[in-house]
């Protein structure tokens, strides 16, 4: 809202463990996307990691690859244009369905509260968090088509 605090959220669906964090820092840049991968390399110690992110600067920088490497953190880009292919846009998508359409939070804690308890609340029900953050292995040509103009 207008002259109020902002709060980005870098959100992960663990696929494996049918989970998902949701993780508030002041924005989002190369120093936070670092500390990021820090804190998922630590939640998650000796199990291999392949993170699947789309081509934001702070995800391409040389100082979140050169982290993503000393955490032994594979990094893999998904091609331009295609939210289809990344769960984390389907979580984007509930998460403002369920908190943040229409409502205007007072302060960004608030805001953050209420993200906590949704990432808590969906993280009880692995199988419908599954089924809603689906993973789409290729693209239906008749769809597409109506996504492209000509």
């Amino acid at each position: 809202s207008p002259g109020r605090a902002k709060v980005t959220f870098y959100g992960l669906y663990v696929y494996d463990v049918a989970q998902v964090r949701i993780w508030p820092y002041d924005k989002a840049n190369s120093d936070n996307t670092e500390a990021v991968l820090e804190r998922l390399q630590a939640e998650f110690p000796g199990i291999p990691i392949k993170l699947v992110w789309d081509g934001a600067s702070y995800h391409r920088s040389a100082q979140t690859k050169g982290k993503a490497t000393e955490l032994d953190i594979s990094l893999v880009p998904l091609p331009g244009y295609s939210p289809d292919f990344m769960p984390v846009e389907h979580l984007w998508h509930w998460m403002r369905e369920e908190v943040t359409y229409h409502t205007c939070y007072s302060t960004k804690n608030d805001l953050i509260e209420q993200v906590q308890r949704f990432e808590q609340q969906l993280n009880q029900e692995p199988l419908a968090l599954s089924q809603r953050l689906w993973v789409k292995t290729q693209l239906n040509p008749d769809v597409e088509k109506l996504r492209i103009s000509t």
